[in-house]
């Protein structure tokens, strides 16, 4: 079966092809599955990342009620105080048939210091990642300095906005809302998120101009240099390794650790293959006790992350693995990207230490076994030549695909040999699995009951000694079968 060829069935990034399909689906309905929930299941976990929904805006103009309003239920805390929300805060949100992630944010505010500051850093943050925006204005105060700075911030990101104009309560204030066609952004839409007046007409417009699918999965759906982000602590070479990769000096070294502060695009042409690598700022340990232009660029790095298809961690080999490189090596696996670790500064390694990092290695980063591997030196060049084949080998991976039926003889085995533990006296049984998407790969498995999370390790692992998978993160989820009768 060519199944690469065939983009019909849940995954429309080309998983299942439609004989293979239809042959799944008989097979989950002599399992006693729903076909109309299975469909669910698997558009859910084939739909990969979801686009991001922002919301910003300056403190107390309601921003944290409305997406309480757009979830549909009261998860944002709310007070009748400006500050309450600092930090960003991811929700899984629905509308109209369409799953997005909406992001509160706490208010942007300019010319503050301190812990303002790092909230507003956080706010512009979710911008810069965000692939669509709601500015909300208070519409009984109208348009504001801080609210004119922050449509400059978001004329400057170049994201599709729409206007909340908030608390809206009535039609007597809709007049209100009209005065806020002066901030430029368009239409104010006239909403009381407290009431959700005006809310339902407002997230049409949002879904018009919001895609269906993350930016960056765009680029990488049209083709073109493949991006991939260097990254590591502070002062590891990231710099070092794109000039020589570059062959000249593109971007400031300097023994100082921070350097960098903003991401560097470079096109790079290695093993006759244009790619595209960024270099970006070290990611300190405790980011938010970072202040000034350290916070904003851990920001920027790890916004960087989130547009690239791979990620080279760099770990430099004299000093001791730490918390914050594996940290990072988290990020990049969190993130869904390929992955691959390159041991900087080889080329000034002892024996000795060689000896310890070994055992660093086999203890620290037990979880990354998977990860390739490059021993390199950013300063003499020494063994980057091999960094390609690595990231071509990690990148093969993170798109690659099991047909069902292989899967599930796969499967069929294991569960023969390595039963589920009974526990209270049951026992749960994978009944069948698929690969509902890729980038990275990502399973569904169907049982008789829950699997403890100990046994789905097991099964991501063997999956990886049976089909590779190397250099990429790979997804297990589990649809347990609900308590009815079979169907006939």
């Amino acid at each position: 079966m060519n199944d690469q060829n065939q983009q019909s069935g849940p995954d429309a990034g080309g998983a299942i092809g439609d004989a293979e399909y239809a042959e799944f689906m008989e097979l989950a309905r002599e399992q006693g599955f729903d076909a109309e929930e299975l469909e669910g299941d698997l558009a859910a976990a084939a739909a990969g990342p979801l686009p991001v929904l922002a919301v910003v805006g300056r403190p107390n103009v309601g921003k944290s009620t409305l997406v309480n309003r757009i979830l549909g239920r009261r998860e944002a805390v709310v007070e009748d105080r400006p500050g309450v929300t600092r930090d960003r805060v991811t929700y899984e949100a629905e509308w109209a048939g369409r799953r997005f992630k909406v992001v509160d944010t706490g208010g942007w505010e300019q010319d503050v210091l301190g812990i303002q500051a790092s909230v507003a850093a956080q706010a512009e943050f979710a911008i810069e990642t965000a692939d669509a925006v709601i500015l909300v204005v208070d519409a009984t105060v109208g348009a504001t300095d801080d609210d004119e700075a922050v449509v400059k911030l978001l004329r400057r990101a170049g994201k599709p906005v729409v206007l909340c104009a908030n608390k809206v309560d009535g039609f007597s204030m809709e007049a209100e809302a009209t005065y806020l066609w002066s901030l430029g952004l368009g239409e104010p839409h006239p909403v009381s998120a407290l009431h959700g007046r005006g809310t339902g007409d407002m997230l049409d417009a949002v879904l018009a101009v919001m895609p269906d699918a993350p930016a960056e999965t765009f680029g990488q759906t049209l083709g073109g240099p493949r991006r991939i982000a260097l990254i590591g602590r502070p002062n590891v070479g990231k710099s070092s390794m794109l000039n020589k990769l570059a062959r000249e000096e593109r971007v400031v070294v300097d023994a100082t650790a921070g350097t960098t502060r903003d991401p560097v695009d470079e096109l790079i042409e290695l093993g006759g293959k244009t790619w595209r690598f960024v270099d970006t700022a070290g990611i300190r340990r405790r980011v938010h006790l970072v202040d000034g232009a350290d916070y904003y660029a851990s920001l920027r790095t790890a916004a960087a992350l989130e547009k690239a298809e791979a990620a080279v961690v760099l770990i430099d080999v004299n000093e001791p693995i730490s918390v914050q490189d594996t940290r990072i090596i988290t990020m990049a696996v969190e993130a869904g990207r390929a992955l691959v670790i390159a041991y900087n500064k080889w080329d000034v390694m002892d024996e000795d230490r060689r000896f310890y990092l070994e055992r660093e290695i086999e203890q620290e980063l037990v979880q990354v076994q998977w990860a390739p591997r490059v021993n390199v030196s950013a300063r003499t060049g020494r063994h980057l030549e091999k960094l390609v084949p690595a990231v071509e080998t990690a990148l093969a991976s993170w798109e690659s695909r099991v047909p069902t039926g292989k899967l599930n003889g796969f499967l069929g085995q294991l569960v023969a040999s390595h039963p589920h533990p009974v526990r209270g006296g049951k026992q749960p049984r994978i009944l069948f699995g698929t690969q509902a998407g890729t980038r990275p790969p990502r399973f569904v498995l169907f049982a008789s009951g829950f699997l403890e999370a100990q046994y789905r390790r097991f099964i991501e692992r063997r999956l990886r000694e049976e089909f590779g998978f190397e250099g990429t993160p790979i997804q297990v989820s589990v649809r347990v079968r609900e308590k009815r009768g079979r169907r006939s």
